[in-house]
């Protein structure tokens, strides 16, 4: 059955036609090819090895994030913090910039503490937790702004200098990975009162470094050498070799498509997740930043649904931004005319 046609392949084929007229009428350049597998790179992050580095007040993964990318984080006027309609909230952590136990506009990358039963004794976990760099970012097929883009190398970024912060990117990330921060970004300079919530940030796999043909700071800093980097396929392998000598397991590999961020356990990532969960639940941390670590996730866009949303999307909000840009415009021009 050689031409036998999956479901999957059916959803995909039929949609690129409405995606490519979507990025025409948008006028972007989405991000919807994957890099060439030759230069894409990923991670393998072992938890066997990684402790955490629990002799520090600070992992060492962590600071090395927040030492790279501090000249990245949001520069917020509290001042000008207020909600836009028809919203009564904003989310605004610059009076939290010094958190380092989840994720936030401040800190892309933290390592997580969990305590999981197996084999009949008490494993404790450490976990550390970033952006993914899926192979299709959902993130990137909803982005209404085309804000988020998926380089070479793999790494998906997210351009503060065009995200309106709608935070779509984080509701159909499997794992809420981007976070946002109100009073910074384009909508500021538009029409702050209607136009967005501000700008997502999370990790960006350092594509500045990996570019130049250096490694991501937190590979380069752990002291274990927890976290290796190399080719997509390389790092694939790797994982799957390790896996097996410890006759363990792999997550990142399936999971919402595929991802360049892969872990490697000699626990079932089932019972790493359920213990995620239980310890949100009983700390009663139900805020965004510590993701779970759900096992066979799949990838929205491989929906007809998904398909259909970000095939719609995209020329809708350009649409409302251009009004509201030239709206803007017109309404400075007539108040200089008038001064």
């Amino acid at each position: 059955m050689g031409n036998q046609v999956t479901r999957r392949d059916f959803i995909r084929n039929s949609s690129g036609a409405v995606l490519i007229g979507t990025a025409i009428l948008s006028g972007a350049d989405r991000a919807f090819a994957a890099p060439k597998q030759s230069l894409e790179k990923g991670t393998v992050i072992d938890l066997t090895v990684c402790d955490g580095c629990s002799a520090k007040n600070t992992p060492a993964c962590v600071l090395a994030c927040r030492t790279k990318n501090q000249d990245k984080f949001p520069k917020v006027d509290r001042e000008k913090l207020t909600p836009y309609w028809p919203q009564k909230t904003y989310e605004d952590w610059s009076d939290k910039q010094d958190m380092t136990n989840r994720l936030t506009p401040y800190n892309w990358t933290f390592v997580d503490k969990v305590e999981v039963e197996h084999n009949g004794t008490t494993e404790q976990i450490f976990v550390p937790r970033r952006c993914m760099h899926c192979d299709n970012p959902t993130c990137a097929g909803v982005c209404p702004f085309s804000a988020i883009k998926k380089d070479e190398n793999g790494a998906v970024t997210i351009n503060d200098g065009h995200c309106m912060g709608g935070a779509k990117c984080r509701d159909v990330c499997p794992w809420d990975i981007p976070q946002r921060q109100a009073g910074v970004g384009l909508y500021m300079k538009l029409a702050p009162e209607y136009l967005g919530g501000g700008v997502m940030y999370k990790c960006d796999m350092c594509a500045d470094l990996v570019s130049q043909g250096k490694e991501p700071a937190c590979v380069t800093a752990c002291p274990k050498n927890a976290i290796s980097f190399g080719t997509k396929q390389e790092m694939i392998d790797l994982a799957n070799k390790r896996a097996k000598a410890i006759n363990g397991f792999v997550y990142g590999e399936k999971e919402n498509g595929g991802t360049s961020t892969l872990y490697v356990s000699k626990v079932p990532f089932e019972k790493i997740d359920k213990a995620i969960k239980e310890s949100k639940k009983q700390a009663n941390d139900m805020k965004p930043g510590r993701p779970n670590m759900e096992v066979s996730i799949e990838n929205k866009l491989d929906s007809l649904s998904g398909m259909a949303l970000s095939a719609a999307i995209a020329p809708v909000a350009g649409i409302a931004a251009a009004g509201f840009a030239a709206y803007h415009k017109l309404k400075g021009g007539k108040q200089e005319h008038e001064e």
